[in-house]
């Protein structure tokens, strides 16, 4: 994905792609900790906890984000998000059904890796919000975030993992649209949206996701949402609008001196 975005830099703004010496333990930090880290940490959350109780543990990066944010980047902290915060974690478990006892474990390692992701989500949000004052295009920013973060997974992986689709033609080609399309253009544009969104705000709004993917299944799927999953898509909905409403517009972060 990374090669992939920088490539389309080389063609369109060959200047994007320069970085200057001090730039690089900003990447470094960046596609190891916001991506590689995140990603690891969400994978191992499903298996020890489930789908449903993983994605409400992941969401749980707004509430690190407003609370980092105000601490790092000097977010306003108020009342309005602080509310979003409980509203997007609450309609997040309605959605994807976590309310049911049935859906949660006794599995300290698994809660704690759970909430990491959350945490992990966060500090990935709070770099790209600081790089808006850095680099003139969001797409530099994922470009190498990406290619940092494939370089930090590698290390993981032996021949036969890093290939075990082999000759299968199909699974390759799948893998290529999820990672140019879902993902890629996911995190690109979240990137992006940090460049004019606090962090913190651009946090509670990505927690439309499981709203939007619930909506998604109806029609592609032919699945259906009960009374309280449309419950929790409207809390969700109303955490996004409410962390922006009535809040002072936030000027893009300085370039660093």
């Amino acid at each position: 994905m990374g090669v992939a975005v920088l490539t389309v830099l080389r063609v369109t703004q060959p200047a994007a792609l320069r970085l200057r010496r001090g730039d690089w333990p900003f990447f470094m930090v960046y596609g190891f900790f916001g991506l590689a880290i995140f990603n690891t940490l969400w994978t191992f959350s499903v298996q020890f906890n489930g789908a449903s109780v993983a994605t409400v543990l992941a969401y749980s990066s707004p509430a690190f984000t407003v609370l980092l944010a105000a601490l790092f980047l000097r977010e306003t902290l108020t009342w309005r998000k602080g509310m979003a915060v409980v509203l997007s974690l609450v309609g997040c478990a309605l959605v994807v059904n976590a309310y049911l006892p049935e859906t949660w474990q006794v599995n300290p390692l698994g809660i704690l890796i759970g909430l990491a992701s959350g945490l992990a989500f966060a500090v990935y949000s709070l770099l790209g919000r600081w790089s808006a004052g850095r680099f003139t295009s969001a797409w530099t920013v994922t470009g190498y975030g990406f290619l940092f973060a494939a370089a930090a997974m590698l290390l993981t992986q032996t021949p036969e993992t890093a290939f075990s689709l082999g000759a299968a033609w199909e699974g390759w080609l799948l893998l290529v649209i999820l990672a140019l399309g879902p993902s890629l253009m996911g995190f690109g544009l979240y990137t992006l949206s940090l460049r004019d969104l606090p962090a913190s705000v651009a946090s509670l709004i990505a927690t439309l996701e499981p709203v939007i993917t619930a909506l998604a299944a109806i029609p592609l799927l032919g699945e259906s949402m009960s009374g309280l999953q449309w419950l929790g898509a409207f809390l969700i909905l109303g955490a996004a609008v409410l962390a922006q409403w009535g809040g002072p517009a936030q000027a893009r972060p300085a370039h660093p001196t």
